[in-house]
This record gives C-alpha cells, structure tokens and sequence, in this order.
C-alpha cells in the first residue's frame, strides 16, 4: 500500500474514532437518562466543555477532508501518489495532532499550537494542489 493510500485510510479511520467517541458520549448521556436522544445540541455545547470539544475537533476532520482527502483520493486516481507521499504523514500527524490538542484544552497557547498544525495541513494541501494541478494539465 502506498503512503498515500495509508495516510488516507489513517485519516478517515481518526474520523471514524472522533465520531465513535462522540457517539459513545451521547448513548451514555441518553441511556443514563441526563439527555434525550433527540435533544443534543450537533456542537455538543450543551452536554460538557469536553463534548463541545470533541464535537469540534470531529467536524474539523470532516471540514477538512475535501482539501486533504481529496487531494489524496485525486493523487491515487490518477496514478500521481509519488506526488503526495512524501507528506502524507506529515499531513496525518498534523490533523491527529490538531484533533488531540483541540480535545486537551482551549487555551491560548493550545489554539494557537492548534492553529499551527492546521496551518501545516493547509500549506502541505496547497502544494500538492499546485503539483498535482501542473501534473495533470501536461
């Protein structure tokens, strides 16, 4: 398997993680009878800091997947991984690393490290967009 198709499949599966944990939160909440089933709030605001937390951290995944996933999923179609692997990890490691800081704390310091790891994800997802867009075109 490429480092591509890995970083891809450790994307959607940290997705998958943050969407379990968020689901197991609020069957507890529903089952131990403090919430409705119906009733929760989708930015989690309304169950605990920790929920609204993790309720973020798991729509930035999804809000970031079109420029990552897609790319990844573009670069795999269209036989140009070589363009995308030697970051792959590096783009998986910064979302997993944004997600956990973002679950840990609101500080200051912990936005702004948080802020950093996005950064690294949006400059690494506009070069292979520059690359991949030169490559295709001829």
């Amino acid at each position: 398997m490429t480092a591509t198709a890995t970083a891809l499949i450790g994307f959607i599966l940290w997705y998958l993680l943050l969407y379990v944990m968020l689901g197991g939160l609020r069957v507890g909440y529903a089952l131990a009878g403090k919430k409705k089933p119906n009733s929760f709030a989708p930015d989690g605001s309304d169950v605990s800091p920790f929920a609204h937390r993790l309720a973020r951290a798991h729509a930035n995944c999804y809000e970031g997947f079109p420029f990552i996933g897609g790319l990844m999923l573009l670069a795999l179609v269209t036989g140009t991984a070589g363009i995308t692997a030697p970051l792959a990890f590096v783009v998986l490691g910064a979302r997993i690393v944004q997600s956990s800081i973002h679950l840990i704390s609101t500080s200051v310091l912990a936005v702004q490290v948080r802020f950093l790891f996005l950064l690294v994800q949006l400059g690494i997802g506009a070069y292979w967009a520059v690359l991949l867009a030169l490559d295709l075109s001829g």
